[in-house]
């Protein structure tokens, strides 16, 4: 079995939280809530579930650097972009083409693309 994390991305221009979620049409994320819902139910289910979580967005981050003689903290990200990962699923699968049917699945559910990528394993 071998771990992915499937991530989800969000536009840095409008850094969407919970709370901002709430102003989306009612039916709309209602909607959204029971399809994720369902998602993460079949996931469960099918043992596949690790962890998941939602991040908050970018300007809420801090970026620490201790490799030189001073220790730096800088309340920014380490890296501008224009999007950002917003919402993360780690799922343990027995290959890539499961864990691609599981991306298509959040993906559907989110009305949102999914990013696929192997955690790595340690060296035999």
């Amino acid at each position: 079995m071998t771990q992915y994390f499937l991530t989800m991305p969000h536009d840095t221009a409008d850094e969407p939280t919970m709370e901002s979620m709430q102003e989306m049409d009612p039916a709309e994320l209602e909607a959204m809530i029971a399809a994720v819902d369902g998602f993460n139910t079949a996931l469960n289910e099918s043992g596949s579930f690790v962890t998941a979580g939602g991040l908050q967005p970018p300007s809420t981050a801090i970026t620490v650097d201790a490799t030189g003689g001073e220790v730096k903290r800088v309340a920014a990200p380490f890296v501008d972009a224009t999007e950002y990962v917003g919402g993360f699923w780690i799922i343990d699968v027995a290959d890539e083409e499961t864990a691609l049917g599981w991306a298509e699945r959040a993906s559907a559910a989110l009305q949102s693309r999914i990013e696929v990528r192997a955690l790595q394993e340690a060296p035999a």
